[in-house]
């Protein structure tokens, strides 16, 4: 059936968007400019407005429509989100709007990925994920891009100390924030009246095999409690092989708490590796 076609393209192709996190850049902005602010008052400002518009909410939950789209094939899934800070980060893929099919929760130890059409998983560590190590990306800079806020790599939050990490450029009506280390470069684009990210991206370059970006897209903000949350986000995956994109569209935003915030595996279900996966999302 096409339904669980499509299921089975987005089970491979959401660890590769999520997890592999391999990246390119917001835009050619210089690192360095005149017109760069930084350790200025006003770029101090801002940044702490910036940061100053995290949740506070532990919880954040929602039912979510997935629009996915890898090479010339899309689809469209219903699904949920469960999140916890600091704890774990939980996307469900939906059949026939009422049966899981999928899972793939991030925790900060391991990133675990379920396919229950086939009864298969892969879980792994970030230290095995040879991309996530070398750039610092861990757990809690994925729940940044989430959560729609900042983050250091390697660090668990963003203080007021670490935001002098930041350089922050002025573009138009919009504030260009940066943060390069080695072959990695960071960048988010924050509106200038209220602080709110628009835009994060991460670029890993190598020059022999080359670029590859993620790019998070966020709109249609809404208050969530007493603060402004995306309603929608929009996630392309660019290497110089293939480009995986994927809308999500938060309907029923709430705070749910009472939900067991790790997953158990059946005894019945075949560990693969992470090479495994890799291979299927390739051959399709």
């Amino acid at each position: 059936m096409k339904t669980v076609r499509y299921l089975k393209l987005a089970l491979l192709a959401l660890p590769l968007c999520l997890c592999s996190c391999q990246t390119k850049k917001v835009a050619d902005q210089p690192s360095t400019s005149s017109s760069a602010v930084q350790g200025s008052v006003q770029q101090k400002k801002f940044l702490q407005k910036v940061n100053d518009n995290a949740q506070f909410s532990r919880f954040i939950t929602s039912k979510v429509k997935f629009t996915m789209k890898v090479g010339t094939q899309e689809m469209t899934l219903t699904g949920n989100l469960k999140m916890k800070r600091d704890d774990v980060i939980r996307l469900q893929l939906m059949a026939f709007g009422f049966v899981e099919a999928g899972r793939l929760e991030f925790t900060s130890e391991y990133i675990l990925v379920m396919d229950r059409i086939n009864k298969l998983y892969m879980m792994v560590p970030y230290a095995e994920l040879a991309f996530l190590r070398a750039s610092g990306l861990n757990f809690y800079s994925l729940q940044a891009l989430f959560w729609n806020e900042l983050f250091l790599p390697g660090e668990s939050k963003v203080t007021d100390e670490g935001l002098k990490n930041f350089e922050t450029i002025p573009v138009d009506n919009d504030f260009v924030i940066r943060l390069d280390k080695d072959q990695m470069s960071y960048s988010w684009l924050a509106e200038q009246d209220q602080a709110l990210i628009k835009m994060a991206n991460v670029l890993h370059k190598d020059r022999f095999d080359g670029n590859t970006q993620l790019n998070w897209n966020y709109s249609d903000f809404e208050n969530v409690g007493k603060k402004q949350f995306p309603t929608r986000m929009h996630v392309t995956l660019t290497s110089p092989k293939k480009e995986v994109s994927l809308g999500i569209k938060l309907n029923y935003i709430g705070h749910e708490s009472d939900w067991e915030s790790r997953t158990v595996i059946p005894g019945k279900y075949k560990k693969v590796t992470v090479d495994e996966i890799l291979r299927r999302f390739m051959a399709l």
